[in-house]
């Protein structure tokens, strides 16, 4: 060998002698263990629970798993371990926290680009609360064709950001003067035109299937349709009917075909029972559904996703409402809970969904306690917000239970939640894709929720 070649050779050693180390430092084996675990589908907790997890994934899960000898341990105590919680209805882009008519104006004024820079911190606040996977469905600003939850989505899978895997909507599917019609209750023409199927606003079967081509186009992973009225709109009553029977057969027809799941904004009965015989797959919120219309979602196999937060959270701040949305929240509210007991008396499925945004992002975790609050056992809420959701999603093949070969997205709640149903709001330990999140405190959220973000209506 020349002498000149030496120090390219070396050169190379190095690296490869780099390499062959920072390899085995990803392929380590990180085992967490815990007093006990819930492991997504268990009718009870399993004592002395261990996961053992390398890079990304899950490789082997009990109470007698053998440790291997070079794993690093980390013994989290008197705590359950869970599969990371899931969100089945979130607006991450949207904080409608405030006082409504000081956010309408200012919906106006701020810059998309801000409230995508806020987006990041409701993101990080929803993650370090437990929540590693979400669904957003619906993310619309007035005047503006940008596709906020898409980029958000992206930048989170880039590793530019730290977030929840996110399955997002885009602008959501409504009728003109609907609930997702954003120039309600402006005066007409007030924005140059009528909004189209590029903005979600679509009356007819074929413009619904142009809208559903135009969101999966520009990323949808799942269609949203507001297919009867809701609560913070100013336009509509809260359980009347925005689609016909036509429409609605067109909208789960063309999202079908295009391998899209659909959930529907719903609070009224007669839309409700419309939409689950067009084949939806949920129905979000539900408010005023019968118990026959319950019947034939459990017959269907229809999720509910039944946002009590979302009520819980406008009924305690009532008097920042105007009159008209006070009383269709409170018709909404006092509806809700007997329909809730009713769902799950009668073995209707339901999935976790909190429609956080219209609350603060990171409390998401309180829907646990107000499920269990209205009848459901706390294992069977912890099954919602885990496995139920991942079967919802159409991505339980990769998370949703503790399982060898998931997705390593795994959190630790103080305690026995079984016993407190609150203990899920006390995460301090979340790990996503394998990766340590938070092992502690979690960071302080006074930058990820302002009293004056903005937004537009979403439920």
């Amino acid at each position: 060998m020349r002498i000149a070649e030496r120090p390219y050779y070396l050169a190379v050693i190095v690296i490869l002698l780099f390499s062959a180390v920072a390899a085995r430092a990803a392929d380590q084996t990180v085992v967490l263990k815990a007093a006990r675990m819930f492991d997504g589908k268990s009718k009870s907790l399993i004592p002395n629970g261990v996961v053992l997890v390398q890079g990304d994934k899950i490789v082997d899960v009990g109470s007698t798993v053998t440790i291997p000898s070079d794993a690093k341990v980390i013994d989290l105590g008197d705590m359950t371990l869970s599969p990371g919680f899931m969100d089945a209805h979130t607006h991450l882009t949207l904080d409608f926290t405030g006082n409504f008519n000081e956010r309408r104006l200012k919906e106006l004024q701020t810059n998309v680009s801000e409230m995508t820079l806020m987006a990041i911190s409701y993101a990080r606040a929803t993650l370090e609360a437990g929540f590693t996977t979400v669904r957003d469905l619906g993310s619309r600003f007035v005047g503006s064709p940008e596709f906020v939850d898409v980029a958000l989505r992206n930048a989170i899978n880039h590793g530019i950001t730290p977030g929840p895997h996110m399955l997002v909507a885009t602008k959501g599917i409504g009728a003109t003067g609907g609930h997702f019609d954003a120039t309600g209750g402006y005066r007409d023409k007030l924005f140059g035109r009528e909004p189209d199927p590029s903005e979600g606003i679509a009356d007819g079967p074929d413009e619904i299937r142009k809208a559903v081509r135009f969101e999966v186009k520009n990323g949808a992973n799942v269609i949203k349709a507001a297919v009867s009225g809701g609560v913070l709109s100013l336009a509509d009553e809260v359980d009347t009917p925005q689609f016909t029977p036509a429409e609605m057969a067109a909208l789960v027809d063309e999202s079908h075909r295009l391998r899209k799941k659909v959930a529907v904004h719903c609070h009224g009965d007669q839309a409700a029972r419309e939409a689950i015989e067009a084949g939806v797959d949920s129905i979000e919120h539900g408010s005023f559904m019968k118990t026959e219309t319950l019947q034939l979602m459990k017959t269907k196999g229809t999720y509910l996703v039944p946002t009590l937060m979302a009520t819980e959270y406008i009924l305690s701040k009532i008097d920042s409402y105007p009159p008209a949305l006070q009383a269709k929240a409170r018709a909404a509210g006092a509806a809700r809970s007997e329909m809730f007991r009713n769902a799950v008396k009668m073995g209707v499925k339901i999935a976790l969904g909190t429609d956080a945004g219209v609350f603060p992002h990171g409390d998401n975790a309180k829907e646990f306690a107000l499920m269990v609050g209205l009848g459901m056992r706390p294992i069977d809420a912890l099954r919602s917000g885990t496995s139920n959701d991942a079967d919802l999603l159409g991505i339980g093949q990769a998370v949703g239970t503790l399982e060898k070969g998931k997705r390593a997205d795994i959190v630790a709640v103080p305690g026995d939640p079984t016993a407190d149903i609150t203990a899920t709001e006390h995460i301090s330990f979340v790990m996503k894709d394998g990766k340590i999140i938070r092992n502690g405190p979690a960071t302080p959220r006074t930058a990820a929720v302002r009293d004056d973000d903005v937004d537009l209506p979403v439920d």
